[in-house]
């Protein structure tokens, strides 16, 4: 498959947020703010079942105005249990098309039911199945963010660059952070595209939270360039491969 490219080799910031709920508002909000003031947009990653309060939904919607952008989160989050095995995977990993659609349905429309839309995904643990992406294709959706790649659903064209993330429990202290940190900014000098990922519940300490700020201070000031998944689909970008 064609992957985005431009000649200038300019890097791209992505930064996203998942585990948004009515318990962890104040954090995402805080996030919200520290990167507004970097001029950073945020991605969204809303799983309308896991919400709890329609403050929640308020406040991604009022994000949306703003120019943060939506990307479902998958439904409910259960594990799924492999055929004949105790292994569990997570939501849409190993799941075939006909399965993916049912579930894919389900969280369409309890995303409508509160009054939002999109037509980007990301899975939950952004581990995607074959079947899911039929079944993304089948549903109309234009863009899926998966562990290592970010695939235009529409066109094929695909950019590859590996999450980084805060980790979690005790691998976000103090050697991951450090890893964080120093992934971005090599990312960020090799011009391609930095995705960075903070799950809310990831910013309870001072530590983590300080790191992922690091991280996209750093890849701001070699000169990464700010845009939300969605918005690559209209924008060249350099290969990370």
């Amino acid at each position: 498959m064609p992957a985005w490219r431009n000649g200038g080799m300019t890097a791209r910031l992505l930064v996203s947020l998942s585990g948004i709920s009515a318990r962890t508002l104040d954090r995402c909000a805080e996030l919200s703010a520290e990167l507004a003031h970097r001029r950073v947009p945020l991605s969204l990653l809303f799983a309308p079942r896991l919400a709890g309060a329609p403050a929640a939904v308020d406040w991604v919607r009022d994000r949306q105005r703003a120019g943060d952008a939506l990307l479902l989160h998958g439904f409910d989050h259960v594990t799924v249990p492999l055929a004949r095995r105790l292994v569990r995977r997570a939501e849409f990993a190993a799941l075939p098309s006909h399965e993916a659609g049912l579930r894919l349905s389900a969280a369409v429309l309890a995303l409508g039911r509160v009054g939002l839309a999109t037509d980007s995904f990301a899975p939950p643990r952004w581990l995607v199945s074959h079947g899911t992406l039929a079944a993304l294709r089948r549903m109309g959706f234009g863009l899926c963010a998966d562990l290592t790649t970010v695939r235009d659903l529409r066109t094929d064209e695909v950019h590859r660059a590996r999450i980084l993330t805060l980790g979690h429990g005790e691998r976000t202290e103090p050697w991951w952070c450090y890893a964080l940190v120093l992934g971005a900014a090599r990312q960020a000098r090799r011009g391609a595209l930095v995705r960075l990922a903070a799950d809310a519940t990831d910013l309870t300490r001072p530590g983590p939270r300080r790191a992922f700020l690091d991280a996209v201070d750093i890849a701001l000031h070699i000169g990464a360039i700010p845009a939300t998944y969605p918005g690559l689909r209209h924008t060249p970008l350099a290969d990370a491969a």
